[in-house]
């Protein structure tokens, strides 16, 4: 019974432990001279960004019209049905603006945070390109830099503060990413991203 309590003592302090560490990540800004602009993917409708990515997207321009980074990489696949993906639509919001086409590199096949950064670090390697500004928002910061850490990126982070997504509702956000922080330390965060997956696949019924 002692031993129980205590494991679940410790499990508990690590979780506050963790939140603690995503709330303080969520509040830096580590905005600085790098080699790549790295925005998270979010929704889009009809290639159209959601306001959620339409936030990351103006802040990545901002970045990089301070002269932060030669490159902006757009990242996101598609959802069933969707014709454009969402890397496609940030890219022609980016190119709206005064973006030229070349300094956009877009990562279209990601489903989620994990590939969508591993796929960025796999075509980022080759070109000599490591150190990176990662644009998203601020709950997401802690995951996204030790995911990138992972995938053999130096990664910084630069979150948008005009995000749609604030007061009480980043609540559940702040949340998700506690507890998927405190597992993604403890199995890595591409085990963790592939449990997510498995648990998001449909179930078949059978015949």
């Amino acid at each position: 019974m002692l031993v129980a309590a205590s494991v679940i003592g410790v499990g508990v302090v690590y979780l506050i432990v963790t939140f603690f560490q995503v709330w303080w990540a969520s509040r830096e800004n580590q905005a600085r001279p790098v080699q790549a602009i790295i925005v998270l993917g979010a929704a889009q409708y009809d290639g159209v960004p959601s306001p959620d990515l339409q936030a990351r997207l103006d802040h990545a321009l901002t970045l990089w019209q301070a002269g932060l980074a030669p490159l902006i990489v757009v990242t996101g696949g598609k959802e069933p049905g969707d014709i454009y993906t969402e890397a496609t639509a940030g890219a022609n919001y980016l190119a709206s603006k005064g973006v030229p086409q070349n300094d956009i590199l877009r990562e279209v096949q990601g489903r989620d945070t994990w590939e969508s950064l591993s796929a960025v670090a796999n075509f980022l390697k080759p070109r000599h390109i490591t150190r990176v500004l990662l644009v998203s928002d601020p709950f997401h910061d802690e995951r996204i830099s030790l995911i990138a850490k992972e995938v053999g990126l130096t990664p910084y982070v630069s979150p948008t503060r005009t995000s749609p997504i604030r007061g009480t509702a980043q609540v559940p956000y702040f949340a998700k990413e506690t507890i998927e922080v405190a597992v993604g330390r403890i199995i890595g965060f591409r085990r963790l991203a592939n449990v997510l997956d498995q648990q998001m696949r449909p179930v078949s019924l059978g015949p």
